[in-house]
C-alpha cells in the first residue's frame, strides 16, 4: 500500500501494484506471492476491479451496495457488489458510454448516454429501450419530482425528457455556446449548468425561466494567478440546499489535496459518507483511495481505519519504493547539482526524487569503498549481537569458581551449537537468581574429593581435565557426519546398544578403579595412625572416683579410657567385632549402620531377678490347681 501527503493530507493508494491475470491457476498465484514482494503486499479490496483497456466513468449507487463502472474496449459496464466483493453482472454496450446515472437505489433502472447521441435505458433483467437526442451531449441529471431527463452538451439548449409522458418537452434556452456540466439540487429541485464561458447559470424547473448567473470565470482570476485560457466550467455539484462547488479546467480555486496517479483520471466519484474515493483511469485498473480526513471507512472495509492506524504509528520514510528521496546537499555531495529541472529530478517539498538505480550507480562511482565500508559495519554489528548474547561475569564468584568456569564454557559452547543448527538456547544457572545462593553460601561448596562425590562422579575429573580436547574432536565428527550419509554401509543397526554397553562397561571399571584408590587410602591412614601410637610414650595417670559411684578394678577403666582415646572409626570397627554394629555399602555408594544396644551388669543381675520370680509364680499357679482337682470343686478348702 502506497502512501502519499500533501498539506498534511494523507492519501492511502489501495489499487497500487502488479494484478494478476485470470486465467492463472490458484497454485501459480500462490507461488507469485511467494517470490514477487509487490504481488504479497498488495491489497485486493474487490476481486477484478478493472476493465479490459480503458476505464471511462465510474459510479455507486444511492444504497451504497453496488458499485458500477464503464470501459473499452468492447464498450460494456461491469456491476460488482460490495457485500461479496466480487463482480456481480457484466453487460457489452454497442457504443461508449459518455456517462450514466441510477435512477433507483440499486442497479435496476440505469440511463446511459452514449458518443452518438443515444440514450439507452436498462432494467434489471438488461437493455429496455433506446431514443436519441439532437445533439451530442456531455451530461444529463434527473429531475425526480417530474420526472424528466435535462441533458446538456454541444448546444445552448437544455434538453427535456419526461420519462412519465415518454414525449421530449420544450428545451430551455441558455445564454452559453455550449453547456459541459450541470446538477439538480435534491432539496429545493434547482437546476444548474456550467457552460464553457466560465458561468454558472440557474434554472427553477417550476416556471422553466433562469433565477441566476454566476461568473465564475471573472471571480477566480487574480492577479497573483496565472492562466493560458479563459476558464471553463468542468464541474458542478450541490452540497445541501445552500452550498455549490464549482470545478474550472484551470484548477482556480484553493487546493485541500491532490493525487498524481501515473495515468491520466477520466472520472472520480466519492463513495457515500466515507473518505474512500473511486476514480476511472487510463488503463484496465481502476483507483480505489482512502482519505482518512474526509471520512471514516466504508462499512464493508472497515478494517481499513485499523490499518491506517498502525501505519501511522509507524510512519515510513519513503514514499516511493523505486525512487530516493534526496535533498539539495545530496545533490551537491553527488555532484548532481545541474541535473535540478530535467527529467531525472522530480521537485518534492525540500527536495527532490531521483531513481534509485540512478543513485546507486553515482554513489558507487562517487564513493568505489562504500560497499567495503557496509560490509565491514554489518560484521561489526553482528560480533556485538554475539558479544550481548554472551554471559558476562566481571570476576568469578567466591564459592564454586571451578563450577563456575566450567558454566561459562558450556554456554560458550551451546551459543556456538545454536548459531549452526539454530536451537533455542537454554536459561543460564549463572544468571539464574534461583541459584544465586550456590556461589554466595560457602556451605553449597562442592568437595571434589569426598568419597561420595568421586565414587558418583567418577569420570568428571577427566572431563574437566580433557574438556577442550573432546570439544574439539565433536566439531570435528558433526562435520564429517554431515558430509557422510546419516547410517554409513556396513554399519549394523545394533551398533548403537554395543556402543552404549562399552560405555557402561567403561563407566563400572572406573568405579572400581575409585574404589580401590579409596581403600588404597584408608591403609595409609591407618598405618599412620599406628605409627603414631607407637611413638607416644604412656605416662600414669590419677583419677578420682565420683561420689555415688563403685570402684571395681583399674582394668575397667582401662578399658573405657582406651575405647575414648580411639578414633571413631575404630570404635565402630571393634564394636563390629563383638556384633554389636553392622556396617554395609548401599547401592548408591553410601553406608548403612546398625547398631546393638550393649546390656550393663546391673542390667543383666535384674533381668535374672525378673526371670525367677515369674518361675517362683509359675509354680504356685500349678500347685494350687492340683490341689483344687483332688477336693473336689464344691467341698471348701481348709
Amino acid at each position: 500500500m502506497q502512501v502519499s501527503s500533501l498539506n498534511e493530507v494523507k492519501i492511502y493508494s489501495l489499487s497500487c501494484g502488479k494484478s494478476l491475470p485470470e486465467w492463472l491457476s490458484d497454485r501459480k498465484k500462490r507461488a507469485l506471492q511467494k517470490k514477487n514482494v509487490d504481488v504479497r503486499r498488495r491489497i485486493e479490496l474487490i476481486q477484478d476491479f478493472e476493465m479490459p483497456t480503458v476505464c471511462t466513468t465510474i459510479k455507486v449507487s444511492k444504497d451504497g451496495q453496488y458499485i458500477l463502472a464503464t470501459g473499452t474496449y468492447k464498450p460494456r459496464v461491469r456491476c460488482y457488489d460490495t457485500y461479496q466483493l466480487s463482480l456481480k453482472f457484466e453487460r457489452c454496450l454497442d457504443s461508449e458510454v459518455v456517462t450514466f446515472e441510477t435512477l433507483s437505489d440499486d442497479y435496476s433502472k440505469i440511463v446511459f448516454l452514449h458518443n452518438d447521441r443515444y440514450i439507452e435505458f436498462h432494467s434489471q433483467s438488461g437493455f429496455y429501450y433506446k431514443t436519441r437526442i439532437p445533439k451530442f451531449g456531455r451530461d444529463f441529471s434527473y429531475h425526480y419530482p417530474s420526472c424528466d431527463l435535462y441533458f446538456v452538451g454541444a448546444s445552448s439548449e437544455v434538453y427535456r425528457l419526461n420519462l412519465e409522458q415518454g414525449r421530449y418537452l420544450n428545451p430551455l434556452q441558455t445564454d452559453a455556446a455550449e453547456n459541459n456540466v450541470c446538477d439538480i439540487n435534491s432539496v429545493h429541485g434547482l437546476f444548474a449548468t456550467g457552460t464553457v464561458e466560465g458561468r454558472v447559470e440557474c434554472w427553477d424547473p417550476r416556471t422553466r425561466s433562469r433565477v441566476g448567473l454566476l461568473d465564475c470565470a471573472l471571480s477566480s482570476v487574480t492577479a497573483d494567478s496565472e492562466i493560458n485560457s479563459l476558464p471553463t466550467i468542468s464541474a458542478l455539484k450541490f452540497n445541501g440546499a445552500l452550498t455549490m462547488a464549482v470545478g474550472t479546467s484551470t484548477g482556480q480555486g484553493k487546493i485541500f489535496t491532490s493525487l498524481e496517479p501515473e495515468h491520466d483520471i477520466n472520472d472520480v466519484c466519492l463513495y457515500p459518507n466515507s473518505g474512500m474515493l473511486l476514480t476511472a483511469n487510463e488503463t484496465p485498473k481502476m483507483g480505489i483511495y482512502y482519505i482518512p480526513v474526509l471520512g471514516p471507512a466504508p462499512r464493508w472495509c472497515s478494517f481499513l481505519d485499523n490499518l491506517t492506524e498502525e501505519l501511522e504509528e509507524n510512519p515510513e520514510s519513503t514514499v516511493y519504493d523505486d525512487y530516493k528521496f534526496v535533498t539539495k546537499k545530496d545533490l551537491e555531495n553527488l555532484g548532481l547539482t545541474h541535473l535540478i529541472g530535467s527529467p531525472f529530478l522530480r521537485a518534492y517539498m525540500h527536495g527532490f526524487f531521483m531513481d534509485i538505480r540512478l543513485y546507486h550507480k553515482v554513489k558507487l562511482m562517487v564513493n568505489p569503498f562504500a560497499y567495503e565500508e557496509y560490509r565491514k559495519d554489518k560484521i561489526r554489528q553482528k560480533i556485538e549481537e554475539t558479544r550481548a548474547q554472551r554471559v558476562q561475569l566481571k570476576k568469578l564468584p567466591k564459592v564454586n569458581k571451578e563450577l563456575a568456569l566450567k558454566l561459562i564454557e558450556e554456554e560458550e559452547e551451546k551459543q556456538k551449537s545454536t548459531w549452526k543448527k539454530k536451537v533455542k538456547s537454554l536459561p543460564n544457572i549463572l544468571t539464574d537468581d534461583r541459584f544465586k545462593v550456590m556461589f554466595e553460601n560457602p556451605d553449597f561448596q562442592v568437595d571434589e574429593e569426598s568419597e561420595e562425590f568421586r565414587l558418583l562422579n567418577p569420570l568428571v575429573s577427566k572431563i574437566s581435565e580433557k574438556r577442550k580436547k573432546k570439544l574439539r574432536l565433536l566439531e570435528q565428527q558433526e562435520l564429517h557426519e554431515k558430509e557422510e550419509e546419516e547410517e554409513p554401509e556396513g554399519k549394523p543397526s545394533d551398533a548403537e546398544s554395543s556402543e552404549s554397553s562399552d560405555d557402561e562397561k567403561a563407566w563400572v571399571e572406573e568405579v572400581r578403579k575409585q574404589r580401590r584408590l579409596l581403600q588404597q587410602e584408608e591403609k595409609v591412614k591407618r598405618q599412620e595412625r599406628l605409627k603414631e601410637d607407637q611413638q607416644t610414650v604412656l605416662k600414669p595417670q590419677f583419677y578420682e572416683i565420683k561420689a555415688g559411684e563403685e570402684f571395681r578394678s583399674f582394668k575397667d577403666s582401662a578399658t573405657k579410657q582406651k575405647l575414648m582415646n580411639k578414633t571413631l572409626e575404630d570404635r565402630l570397627k571393634l564394636e563390629a567385632k563383638n556384633g554389636t554394629l553392622s556396617v554395609s555399602d548401599t547401592t548408591v555408594g553410601s553406608k548403612q549402620l546398625t547398631f546393638t544396644l550393649k546390656r550393663s551388669e546391673q542390667q543383666k543381675k535384674q533381668q535374672e531377678a525378673e526371670k525367677l520370680h515369674r518361675q517362683e509364680r509359675k509354680t504356685l499357679r500349678r500347685s494350687a490347681g492340683h490341689l483344687k482337682s483332688r477336693h473336689g470343686r464344691g467341698r471348701p478348702f481348709h
